[in-house]
């Protein structure tokens, strides 16, 4: 179960529980593209088994390693499913590893993983509703070739899934044309929103995880979230954030005391981010990792400037026990701590460092959860979608589009030679050189 410690007034209690009955009244901007709501009760439905069929059948076939390619939500949510639940050093046996392409233009990048795949029995799922964003496309141009030189055209298609469009876009006719097995990204669910949809559950089952847990989750999510009480969780923290919002801070840090929640963050970063950041509006998601940044922004945290507030995610429970050892000689001056769990120590300086900042001017808000399996992350995958929709309808924006990531797009098609985007070239290469 999620629980947030925060403690909005009333009055913001109020704007967010008028925001959630547009959110579920799927009355506001951009209700087309809420279907992420009932993406929960296709734990009931033939998506598990469908995708653990598309498993077994590379396992049969001895698949080593699964390159999935795309690019924001076609990729963050999967990402941080699987790095959460993965051993920190040690790929679980007969697992498929599952790496990722296409979320960027590194050329070094790209090149290395090409390297790997070179030794390794390899399948691909590529994802993209268009099949024309350039990060992903150039990437499945690498791949495909790699594939089709490997295991040649009909062996290659037996190894690629195509996550697409039900029926229109470049992927899909090139997914028909290959023969290659394909799911549907719902028309009703943007990328950010995705995870629970073949998008994310393909990957993390391949990964070797219950993606039938990661559903059953976000279901028990959807039944705390999606009830019209002052005591949601989703309702309370989009509550506090605005209200923390309206007092001046406009950086909202994520706050982790594990590793294993780091892409969780980059995830969370992207949902917040691509909802609210329009019409001049909304907080700026930030992430840190403690205690180890506490060793570089801590100081900035502690004595910088007063626009950022802290909203603390963590397990109520370790997965491992380690207990700090006994020394002789008590060099380092620990010895008080021997017998002591090492995650006891991690509590102490959470707990200690929320008092020194909010004693320095940063509030803390928490959102505390049970541990890191997929049950629970299936529960914070829900929370924060629900949560993010609430805001965001507080906030007034449409938290379903992101008509600012076009800006970028239309410059690179134009730099780079795209067909039909001649002039806008010109005109950005003479601004380049100053003659503009």
């Amino acid at each position: 179960m999620i629980k947030v410690d925060a403690s909005p007034s009333g009055k913001y209690l109020d704007r967010a529980i008028e925001a959630f009955d547009v959110l579920y009244g799927r009355k506001g901007a951009g209700c087309d593209y809420t279907g992420w709501i009932d993406l929960p009760s296709a734990v009931h439905g033939p998506l598990p088994s469908e995708c653990m069929s598309v498993v077994d059948r590379w396992r049969s076939m001895g698949v080593e390693t699964v390159a999935v390619i795309g690019i924001g939500g076609s990729y963050l949510g999967a990402k941080a499913a699987i790095e959460a639940l993965s051993h920190s050093f040690v790929r679980g046996a007969g697992r498929m590893h599952v790496v990722f392409a296409g979320f960027n233009l590194s050329e070094e990048y790209h090149a290395e993983l090409m390297d790997y795949l070179e030794s390794s029995s390899v399948a691909v799922v590529v994802i993209s509703k268009s099949g024309t964003t350039t990060e992903p496309a150039v990437a499945f141009r690498i791949i495909k070739e790699f594939m089709e030189r490997r295991y040649g055209r009909k062996g290659a298609a037996e190894r690629i899934v195509a996550i697409t469009d039900a029926s229109k876009g470049a992927l899909r006719a090139e997914a028909e044309n290959e023969g290659y097995v394909t799911f549907v990204i719902p028309d009703n669910v943007g990328g950010r929103y995705s995870v629970l949809t073949p998008v994310g559950l393909l990957p993390v089952a391949a990964a070797g995880f219950d993606i039938s847990a990661l559903l059953s989750g976000a279901a028990a999510a959807a039944g705390q979230c999606g009830t019209r009480s002052a005591d949601n969780p989703a309702v309370r923290y989009a509550a506090a954030r605005n209200e923390l919002y309206d007092a001046g801070k406009k950086v909202e840090i994520l706050v982790t005391y594990n590793p294993k929640m780091q892409y969780f963050a980059e995830w969370w970063k992207q949902l917040f981010g691509e909802s609210e950041g329009k019409d001049g509006k909304g907080l700026f998601p930030a992430s840190a990792g403690f205690t180890t940044d506490l060793h570089s922004l801590g100081q900035y945290i502690q004595d910088g400037g007063r626009f950022i507030f802290e909203t603390v995610l963590g397990a109520s429970a370790s997965g491992r026990d380690l207990v700090i050892g006994g020394s002789s000689d008590n060099l380092d001056g620990m010895g008080f701590l021997a017998g002591r769990h090492m995650e006891y120590c991690n509590r102490m300086a959470a707990l200690a460092t929320r008092i020194a900042h909010q004693d320095g001017g940063v509030p803390n808000l928490s959102v505390e959860f049970d541990r890191i399996d997929e049950y629970c992350l299936g529960e914070l995958f829900y929370f924060f979608e629900a949560a993010c929709g609430i805001s965001a309808y507080m906030l007034g924006v449409n938290p379903f589009d992101q008509p600012g990531v076009e800006a970028y797009k239309k410059n690179m098609y134009a730099l780079l030679g795209k067909p039909g985007y001649e002039k806008e070239g010109e005109r950005l290469r003479a601004l380049l050189h100053g003659k503009v």
